[in-house]
């Protein structure tokens, strides 16, 4: 097996590593947790698509209309290969000089990618993985799995109230949720989860250090190699058993360690903090909250506005351009890196009226918080049954929840691509 590790310069690195490059101003939310950063927000009413500068000296492109980031995400002239294209996030400032000078290559000349990310991959290579895991997403798993979400949040809520009034709701409760489902996805053993949770939770703890970090990392990585290797020795009904043994050709086992991990962090760390900043943001909106409790049949309309409204992916999702293209009154070069800014382009006033606004009510409309095209998330329904039953169990078993600091108490994630909250305090009677 191999030995290969995540480091900052893999596909499927730290989403740290591209928060490092970016303005603070386009990631740094300021006043309001829920509104985009200031950055994003000045430029509403502008270009849709418009040049930023980035702290390596290297140029941007940053798409904030809905209907640009939408052809960004689905036109076959933007590439989500960062193997075989450099995008301008990921360089070095010295390599920038170099690459104005033409001395630096745009990428790697790559024949095939041996590697897992599928996530950073194009068709066809992104369309073999994609299509093993989408014959693995059945109705009848997800079903299944609705109903251990259900006794999962149950099991935690009751014993956040069994242990007295008050609890940090991030570590009781909306971090094991996605955590304990993605191990009844991937086929964890419950003898192993508390190793499983113990690493992937240092990865997202703010208090971890780089050092902490890397050897959590090193860790994981480890831990899914062994995960592989039991799956290939004795298959259960489970997603991981059936990319082990259903797919023709074989995927190796470095990729199939690779498909784990991407789905780990797709599938746990974006619901864990969706359902902790989905539960700030209702508790901060009590009108919105009142209107739910009184109509939980809401709680779908809830869940899409929750999308939108909070898009956590801040900035990670971006693409280069494979030829000169014409976008949003634009004129991109070929090589250029696009940024999708999802917080804005989800607030787009062509598409929703008063999109500042949090409303349970609003009428459901398409948004990007799940992206488009053949990189669409996999895992939204399972994403939306977590949201849906989580905060359904909070608002019905905790009538009374609300926070235990003051709003501006609550330290937000603002140093990660995947914005969210470290912590929670509530309490109830």
């Amino acid at each position: 097996m191999s030995d290969r590790s995540l480091t900052d310069d893999s596909p499927g690195a730290s989403p740290t590593a591209m928060r490092r490059i970016l303005p603070a101003d386009l990631v740094v939310r300021g006043g309001c947790p829920f509104d985009p950063p200031p950055g994003l927000r000045e430029r509403r009413g502008q270009d849709p698509v418009r040049p930023v500068e980035l702290l390596n000296g290297a140029r941007a492109w940053l798409v904030t209309g809905f209907d640009e980031a939408r052809t960004v995400l689905s036109d076959a002239r933007f590439s989500a290969d960062r193997v075989r294209h450099r995008e301008a996030t990921s360089l070095q400032p010295h390599e920038v000089a170099e690459q104005a000078a033409g001395v630096l290559p745009a990428g790697p000349s790559v024949e095939s990618r041996e590697d897992g990310f599928f996530v950073f991959m194009d068709p066809p290579e992104h369309t073999r993985i994609r299509r093993l895991l989408t014959g693995q997403f059945t109705v009848r798993r997800m079903r299944e799995l609705e109903a251990r979400v259900t006794e999962i949040a149950v099991e935690h809520i009751e014993a956040m109230k069994a242990a007295g009034t008050e609890a940090d709701l991030v570590p009781s409760f909306a971090l094991p949720l996605p955590s304990l489902v993605i191990c009844e996805l991937l086929g964890v053993d419950y003898a192993d989860r508390a190793e499983f949770q113990e690493r992937t939770s240092v990865g997202l703890n703010a208090g971890s250090t780089d050092e902490e970090r890397a050897v959590a990392g090193v860790e994981l990585y480890a831990f899914m190699q062994r995960l592989v290797a039991a799956k290939r020795a004795a298959p259960a009904d489970d997603l991981l058993s059936g990319l082990v043994h259903d797919a023709d050709p074989p995927l190796t086992d470095a990729q199939l360690v690779d498909v784990a991990l991407v789905l780990l962090g797709a599938g746990h760390e974006t619901t864990a903090n969706m359902l902790g900043l989905g539960a700030f943001a209702l508790l901060e909106h009590p009108d919105q909250l009142a209107a739910l409790r009184a109509d939980p049949s809401l709680v779908d309309n809830a869940v899409e506005e929750l999308l939108r409204f909070l898009s956590i992916i801040q900035l990670g999702v971006s693409r280069v351009t494979t030829e000169p293209v014409t976008l949003g009154g634009a004129d991109l070069p070929a090589g250029a890196t696009v940024v999708i800014a999802t917080p804005e382009v989800n607030r787009d006033p062509r598409h929703w009226p008063d999109a500042d606004r949090f409303d349970v009510n609003r009428a459901r409309v398409p948004h990007l918080a799940f992206g488009h095209g053949v990189h669409q998330c996999l895992g939204q329904q399972l994403a939306r049954v977590e949201m849906r039953i989580g905060l359904t169990e909070l608002i019905t078993r905790l009538p009374d929840l609300r926070l235990a600091v003051p709003a501006g108490q609550v330290p937000v994630r603002d140093e990660m691509l995947i914005f969210g909250v470290h912590s929670l305090p509530v309490a109830w009677s």
